[in-house]
């Protein structure tokens, strides 16, 4: 079976795996990559045999290891049936922000967040982060996902990514800025389930990281300086 397909494994619910009921999506991203399910290297061990891990838990390392491994598959998987990889955006645009933008993420899925800053100008901020993976940008109507507008959060960063899962683009809303948003376009059918446009949240929101320049500070960049 070609790698692409052993990457379609079942994200729904982020739960299983070729059957397996795995704990983490860097363990799906290690099924899909076609490491064994026992193997040293999803329990903080390299291929080698050398620990990734300190203390039982899996280091940073070897999770930016397994979801490189994911990007790739995920690009591959699309290159090769003309479909994205159902899920696999969500965790890798959750990776990167933590990652690039000092966050610690949220294990618990049932809070309106998925991660909370770790310090400067978003130190203790209950941040969404939603993903859009643009594949062809001279189309028009990208939407991202739905925003947890009953549930308790104060921004959300979105997370522009390429035709190889890599972000270029990063940009944050602010909760009232983005309640209000919805709120205007209330006759929308889209709106009303909290769907924005991507054109509509990067006018509402400031760029907060380019692919070019790393972070950008506050003030640096307002995109609604120019309406």
């Amino acid at each position: 079976m070609p790698p692409c397909h052993r990457a379609a494994v079942r994200w729904q619910d982020r739960r299983y795996a070729t059957g397996i009921r795995v704990q983490s999506p860097q363990f799906v991203a290690g099924i899909a990559a076609g490491i064994p399910a026992g193997s040293g290297e999803l329990q903080g061990r390299g291929p080698d045999g050398r620990d990734l891990s300190q203390g039982g838990r899996v280091t940073v390392y070897a999770v930016d290891k397994l979801i490189s491994e994911a990007r790739r598959l995920a690009a591959e998987y699309r290159r090769t049936t003309g479909k994205p990889l159902p899920g696999i955006s969500a965790e890798i645009a959750e990776n990167d922000a933590a990652r690039l933008l000092n966050l610690e993420p949220v294990k618990d899925e049932t809070l309106g967040y998925d991660a909370v800053g770790r310090g400067g100008s978003r130190q203790g901020k209950r941040i969404q982060i939603k993903s859009r993976t643009i594949f062809d940008d001279t189309k028009g109507g990208h939407r991202i996902g739905q925003l947890k507008t009953g549930q308790d959060w104060d921004s959300v960063l979105l997370v522009l990514m390429d035709e190889e899962y890599e972000p270029f683009e990063i940009y944050e809303a602010e909760r009232d800025d983005l309640v209000a948003a919805v709120a205007d376009s209330e006759g929308s059918k889209r709106a009303k389930r909290g769907l924005l446009s991507v054109a509509k949240f990067k006018i509402i929101g400031q760029l907060v990281w380019t692919r070019e320049e790393g972070e950008i500070g506050d003030g640096v960049w307002d995109n609604r300086s120019e309406r």
